[in-house]
């Protein structure tokens, strides 16, 4: 389990020990956090690796896979945002689906719109249906949902994928990957637990919208 952190010192101990409960193997990736998350991961057993300044969830994603693949027999990357969102029986499904022997998904993504789009606030649904629209990798892939952080990766992908976009838009740039190699990819219905303190840190439309052009912006550059 690879658990990206910047600056959720409020949360991030409650998140890791619900998750060790049935991941034994978790690597947080602090992201150059100003508050005091370093110390709460501590409090755990959770594995901790440092970034010393803050360089975007796409980096800590990458260095936690890097971390990950050195360790003996892992076969199975899940990607778990660290503020509480996401739930470890999804998660779990997930892996599931990945391990099933055969062989029909390389890569598990999560989706929020196969079953609870209800549940989704209005404006953040909004977002990610609009991300969506505009994301040709996401179609030519038939997913409903590109931007949501829980996915798994076999070891193969794990081990070809290369994040280089830090910020936000390494979501956009995974699933151009995706869309570009012969993994398959299946995505399977998740909830998303939106607390008050998950919605503060919502993306507004445009964020969303930036995303895909700053990805654009770095095909075009490639």
């Amino acid at each position: 389990m690879i658990i990206p952190v910047f600056n959720e010192a409020s949360v991030v101990a409650g998140v890791v020990e619900e998750v060790l409960q049935t991941f034994p193997h978790v690597v947080c990736v602090d992201d150059g956090s100003s508050d005091h998350s370093v110390s709460e991961i501590l409090k755990t057993d959770a594995h901790l690796v440092r970034h010393p300044t803050n360089l975007g969830q796409g980096a800590a994603l990458q260095t936690g896979l890097a971390y990950a693949l050195r360790r003996p027999g892992a076969q199975f990357f899940v990607t778990f945002d660290s503020d509480g969102q996401h739930r470890v029986e999804d998660a779990r499904a997930m892996v599931d689906v990945a391990r099933d022997g055969d062989g029909d998904a390389d890569v598990v993504l999560g989706s929020r719109f196969l079953n609870h789009a209800r549940d989704i606030p209005a404006l953040k649904r909004l977002v990610l249906r609009t991300v969506m629209a505009l994301s040709v990798a996401g179609r030519r892939l038939r997913l409903t949902d590109a931007h949501n952080g829980l996915r798994v990766f076999t070891r193969a992908p794990a081990q070809d994928i290369r994040i280089t976009m830090n910020g936000m838009a390494h979501a956009s740039e995974i699933v151009s990957y995706l869309a570009r190699r012969r993994w398959k990819v299946v995505e399977v219905p998740v909830s998303i637990r939106y607390t008050d303190y998950s919605r503060s840190k919502g993306q507004s439309l445009i964020n969303g919208v930036n995303i895909l052009f700053d990805l654009s912006i770095r095909q075009r550059g490639a």
